[in-house]
């Protein structure tokens, strides 16, 4: 299976910064039109991601043609988080972005003009058996989530779904997490800094969870399934000034997003391969971790219970308006 030409993609995770500082990219409300391919013009949109297993669907869609089906041309852009992507889709540095449901909770909240366009991943619900976790070093005396009280756990972007989603573990654990000192780093950063010492516990999604494990850490819970059944992690957004003006692009993306999500669901093995084109995994550790759940639906209760989460954590001062984000 060989990638599409129309497949380009930008190395520097830095590079969505310095795109929202700048402003390049097609203009938010305006696609540009490029090309020709299948007798008529593509649409050229902008797409933020995050170099791990969560965006496979969209990689896959790529390579399959259905954006190209669509008439839309995707350049996607890696960044360590939804939280650097948000402000890269608000300045119209980005058409459209990938990010976790907190941190879009928490960009409406402050007034930021976030409309989620289509699902992204969730949870397999299963404990144990899920794409993210929490690892610890063996010898650390950390047997439950609750003895992560007073300790240093790494996240990949602070104020998102992953220090919210440990909380619950640690709360449904019996523990107190209001102690908790959680620290910023990049997922490919976080499993040496725990070998070092530097933090006591990290939270990661595949392909870290595996090559984590791989490498001698043990997992100690399941923060997304502690948190909420079938739980949708992520979602892709855009803004609702684009939603409403340039609504024959958005509703493009959001048909050939749910093609690749269909796609991604029924062929795991196609999701492994994709892997390898876009994260540094090695293939013996793709066909070993867990992937999501890729449905199109969005788990209303789940965001419902993140969005109680997130007021009661003080990511946010009021509840958000849940029909003004989701679809």
């Amino acid at each position: 299976m060989t990638m599409k030409p129309i497949l380009r993609v930008l190395a520097a995770s830095t590079a969505v910064l310095a795109l929202a500082a700048c402003g390049s990219g097609s203009p938010s409300g305006e696609a540009e039109d490029t090309g020709e391919a299948g007798g008529g013009e593509l649409t050229q949109v902008t797409v933020g991601v995050i170099p791990i297993v969560d965006v496979a669907p969209i990689y896959l869609g790529v390579q399959e043609g259905f954006f190209e089906e669509e008439g839309l041309e995707l350049e996607l852009q890696p960044a360590q988080g939804g939280a650097a992507i948000v402000p890269a889709v608000m300045s119209g540095s980005m058409d459209f972005g990938f990010s976790n449901i907190s941190s879009m909770l928490v960009a409406k909240s402050k007034g930021l003009d976030v409309q989620v366009v289509a699902a992204g991943a969730a949870s397999t619900g299963e404990d144990g058996a899920d794409f993210g976790g929490i690892l610890v070093n063996p010898d650390a005396g950390i047997e439950t989530a609750a003895d992560l009280a007073g300790k240093k756990v790494a996240v990949n972007t602070l104020n998102n779904i992953n220090d919210t989603t440990v909380r619950a573990s640690v709360r449904k654990a019996g523990g107190d997490p209001s102690g908790i000192e959680f620290v910023e780093l990049a997922f490919p950063d976080m499993q040496a800094a725990l070998e070092r010492g530097q933090v006591d516990a990290i939270q990661v999604v595949e392909p870290f969870l595996t090559g984590g494990q791989n490498a001698g850490s043990t997992p100690i819970a399941s923060n997304y399934v502690d948190t909420a059944e079938d739980l949708t992690v992520a979602g892709y957004f855009t803004t609702s000034a684009k939603a409403e003006d340039d609504a024959e692009t958005v509703e493009k993306f959001t048909a050939a997003m749910n093609k690749s999500l269909e796609y991604a669901e029924e062929n795991p093995d196609a999701v492994r391969e994709v892997l390898l084109t876009y994260t540094k995994i090695d293939a013996e550790t793709a066909k070993a971790l867990t992937l999501p759940s890729f449905t199109t639906e969005i788990n209303r209760a789940g965001v419902e219970t993140l969005a109680e989460l997130s007021l009661s954590d003080g990511l946010i001062s009021e509840e958000p308006k849940l029909d003004e984000l989701l679809p």
